[in-house]
């Protein structure tokens, strides 16, 4: 469905996934996705004064925790025709859940330079205050902004725009959940415009994923307290690639680091901080389960990237290459991690 402002108008793609900005009471109680993006667009105040012609249309209806990888690459799919067609942007309403998650892997995924904006409400529209709307208005407002191309996907909640591969939900049920610790939000929304005060320092965007063949498997282990890594290897028998979310700059156990050995030697293991900000470390530490001794025994260190974008990012390189050097040399790329360790 198009909401027609003009024929000179900027033209903006919304597609709607569903989420806690789309739920409605349900008849056994709880809210659940019920909402369509035509719904979600003739409820935000003040969107006709923007100028912007939209292009609606509902993708799915289904809670973020539902989302799966193979949706988003249909979606960028979908993306890619809207930007063919003549969009200027896109906005993607679905739940906040894995937005850090989906935002990134459409990072990933965009082959063009314009926007995609991610957004979604924290409170559902049967309550007081409900953000949605809000929400949904400074995404279009970013979308159609020439201010906002060449950044990739954002995402945008709270007035605040935040890059893909920076931003995380922080807190279960704040309207303002969404941080990047990394740097901080890349700009506001200001009295309906786009106000940017930093950009990314670089763009990373991998080769094209082969469609043809089965998505890798990557799975994702997080070390904790007394964990003596014996799972690791039933676990590294069932998937193609592995990431490792260690603590602090980028440590395991001892016992853990024969088993990470010998998976390394099979599949490609990235290693990734579980703290959520900050770099993993290259050449600090020198103990038995450090990241000098894991990345000399083949582990690939993330960088920047916290695990869980770290594992999306494995997943689209294995989907193009299994070749270790390009790996290793594409994740360096990615996260900006290209000092001694990541050689």
């Amino acid at each position: 469905m198009s909401f027609v402002q003009s024929a000179t108008a900027p033209r903006v793609a919304v597609v709607g996934l569903g989420g806690t900005i789309a739920m409605a009471q349900g008849s056994s109680g709880g809210v659940i996705p019920s909402l369509s993006a035509e719904d979600l667009v003739a409820a935000v105040p003040g969107l006709a004064g923007l100028g912007v012609d939209l292009d609606v249309h509902s993708f799915c209806s289904r809670p973020g925790a539902s989302l799966t990888v193979e949706d988003i690459f249909e979606l960028s799919d979908t993306l890619m025709r809207r930007f063919t067609d003549g969009a200027v942007g896109a906005v993607i309403t679905q739940g906040t859940d894995t937005i850090e998650e989906t935002a990134y892997l459409l990072d990933l995924l965009n082959a063009a330079g314009s926007p995609i904006v991610v957004t979604g409400a924290m409170r559902n529209p049967t309550l007081a205050g409900a953000d949605g709307p809000a929400n949904l208005l400074a995404a279009v407002t970013v979308a159609a902004s020439p201010d906002a191309r060449g950044l990739g996907c954002l995402v945008v909640l709270a007035d605040e725009i935040h890059a893909a591969a920076r931003v995380r939900k922080s807190h279960t049920t704040s309207p303002s959940t969404f941080v990047s610790s990394n740097g901080g939000p890349l700009g506001y929304v200001v009295e309906g415009h786009v106000r940017l005060v930093n950009r990314p320092a670089h763009h990373y965007r991998p080769a094209t994923p082969d469609r043809g063949r089965p998505l890798p498997r990557v799975g994702l282990y997080s070390a904790t307290l007394g964990d003596d890594g014996s799972l690791l290897p039933l676990l590294a028998s069932q998937i193609d690639g592995l990431v490792i979310a260690a603590f602090g700059v980028g440590h395991v156990p001892e016992t853990w680091v024969a088993h990470l050995a010998e998976i390394a030697d099979r599949i490609p293991v990235v290693l990734a901080s579980r703290t959520g900000a900050g770099f993993t470390a290259t050449n600090t530490y020198g103990f038995a389960g450090s990241e000098r001794d894991l990345i000399a025994r083949g582990l690939i260190p993330a960088g920047i990237l916290d695990p869980y974008k770290a594992r999306l990012l494995l997943q689209v390189l294995l989907a193009a290459t299994d070749d270790r050097a390009s790996l290793t040399a594409a994740v360096a790329a990615a996260t900006g991690n290209t000092g001694s360790g990541a050689e």
